[in-house]
């Protein structure tokens, strides 16, 4: 098969900035030096794909280069993988969507290519929502960025490694660039003196896998230019790529650039609507304004906005998730949010997605901002695990989308008590929150071990419980954590009054063996 064939009437105007080389001779040197190392083993390929215009030029590259090959050298696989976060911009999620329909089509039927197309998803016990909503994890944060590994990293570490179970070995095909930032031209430096074989650095993170990356030379204004200037070769058109990053550029301007003073396309950058690692999402803020279209993505916009609050800890537990204390500058570190808070951001999420659906356009009125495998997931976490035995989640369903909640009417919370008893219990503590969740955490407690075969570790159960609900409130728990902190550093006053917990069994008959 000859190189691809230029788009007539794109050919750069001005000096091309490939150094000495036409555009069209870099991409042939190019997809030689593909098919050489595709050629020269049978380790399998696997071809990380976004649907940005990284990825998007990788994946061509690698396919104009397997179908010049004639069908007798086509020998190994090449897998093609997308991880969907399930909380990816609807847009590029779309977008996305139709590119490896239309991939997996033509590599099929088409023309025959060793190309599988595999769409990855993080495991619902690691999804967004479940771990925010579910489990109360508090929003990402940059020293708590808890999602990138459970929502990016583990699907595709999953799929390498049973590529490597089945083959040996397995070669990343990667669309990184040390153009991207300094920090990425360092790590791919680090990397690249570790080469075992020529344009082929080891995998830090990944036993027996290696990484290609054939445009890590380019500028964004280069792959802008072969993007511009060659057909995509699975059918989904690179104009339409352009329009999509044009779209999320907050001044709506995307031109085609050619030297260093133009401004570039490269900088959109698309990823989940849900990130609070960036200050603010311009790619969705952008697209919001320069599209009356896209105007029912608000919702995302507001509740991604409102999940970025500066100061949360009026949403969070005093307590870490284990129910220990911590001091940082005579500050309590704050853990998960509490149950009120969980509840609130489910009925935020339900309600931005009953607003897309009735008010959206016709192509979004299936939209799923959560699933509900994750809806069921969170209301097992709620009930069983925290034994918030209210098993508030089908109400909160109905209240929020005016459809009952697709699942049974009552979930065992472990407690061996219904809604209205609890409801009693709380009217017996009288507005003491943290009273009425350690009975009820003890309930649980004592129903998990009175049907266990064995009670090892009851007692030590028990006393965390009773240790973790001992407190009446935040400040009392704070002068607490200050006057542990006094005790076991010696800085109280061994001449005064004992600080509070700092001794009898009248006092704290937990607060000696506490943990932190």
């Amino acid at each position: 098969m000859p190189p691809p064939v230029l788009v007539p009437g794109l050919g750069p105007t001005r000096r091309s900035p490939f150094g000495d080389l036409t555009p069209h001779r870099y991409v042939e040197l190019l997809l030689e030096e593909i098919r050489e190392l595709y050629r020269a083993d049978q380790v399998p390929w696997v071809v990380g794909y976004s649907g940005g215009k990284d990825s998007t030029l990788v994946a061509a590259l690698i396919w104009w280069a397997l179908a010049s090959l004639p069908p007798e050298q086509r020998t190994k696989t090449v897998h093609v993988i997308s991880t969907d976060t399930l909380v990816e911009n609807p847009l590029v999620a779309a977008w996305v969507g139709r590119s490896l329909d239309a991939m997996r089509e033509a590599a099929a039927a088409a023309q025959q290519l060793p190309i599988e197309v595999h769409r990855l998803t993080p495991a619902v016990e690691d999804s967004f929502w479940m771990c925010l909503i579910g489990r109360g994890y508090a929003a990402p944060r940059p020293k708590f960025r808890w999602c990138t590994e459970r929502l990016k990293i583990k699907p595709s570490s999953r799929f390498i490694r049973s590529v490597v179970a089945a083959h040996g070995e397995a070669i990343l095909v990667l669309g990184i660039r040390k153009a991207e930032s300094a920090a990425r031209a360092k790590s791919m430096a680090r990397h690249e003196k570790g080469r075992v074989r020529e344009r082929l650095s080891p995998n830090g993170d990944l036993p027996n896998s290696l990484v290609y990356s054939p445009i890590e030379a380019l500028t964004n204004d280069e792959v802008w230019i072969l993007l511009m200037q060659y057909d995509n070769p699975w059918g989904h058109s690179h104009k339409d790529l352009l329009g999509l990053y044009q779209g999320a550029s907050p001044d709506s301007e995307c031109p085609l650039v050619v030297d260093t003073t133009t401004p570039s396309c490269g900088d959109s950058r698309f990823g989940c609507w849900t990130c609070t690692m960036v200050s603010q999402d311009k790619s969705l803020k952008a697209m919001i304004a320069n599209d009356e279209d896209n105007v029912w993505m608000r919702p995302l916009l507001e509740l991604r906005n409102a999940l970025d609050i500066g100061d949360d800890r009026h949403l969070r537990d005093c307590r870490r998730s284990n129910g220990t204390l911590m001091l940082f500058h005579g500050r309590l570190v704050h853990g998960p949010y509490t149950q009120a808070a969980r509840e609130d951001w489910l009925r935020r999420l339900l309600r931005a997605q009953h607003q897309i659906r009735t008010r959206g356009p016709e192509y979004v009125r299936d939209l799923a901002l959560i699933s509900l495998e994750e809806l069921h997931a969170i209301r097992h976490e709620w009930v069983v695990v925290k034994h918030e035995v209210e098993d508030l989640l089908p109400s909160i369903y109905l209240e929020e989308t005016g459809e009952p909640f697709p699942g049974p009417a009552v979930l065992d919370g472990g407690v061996g008590f219904d809604a209205d008893a609890m409801a009693v219990l709380r009217e017996v503590c009288d507005g003491d929150e943290s009273q009425y969740q350690g009975v009820r955490a003890l309930l649980g407690l004592e129903r998990r071990f009175r049907t266990a075969g064995r009670r090892a570790g009851y007692f030590e159960a028990l006393e965390k419980t009773v240790t973790k609900y001992m407190f009446t409130d935040e400040d009392d728990a704070l002068r607490y954590a200050i006057a542990r902190e006094e005790i076991r550093s010696g800085l109280y006053d061994q001449s005064g009054p004992e600080p509070p917990g700092a001794g009898g069994d009248d006092d704290n008959p937990y607060g000696s063996k506490e943990r932190s």
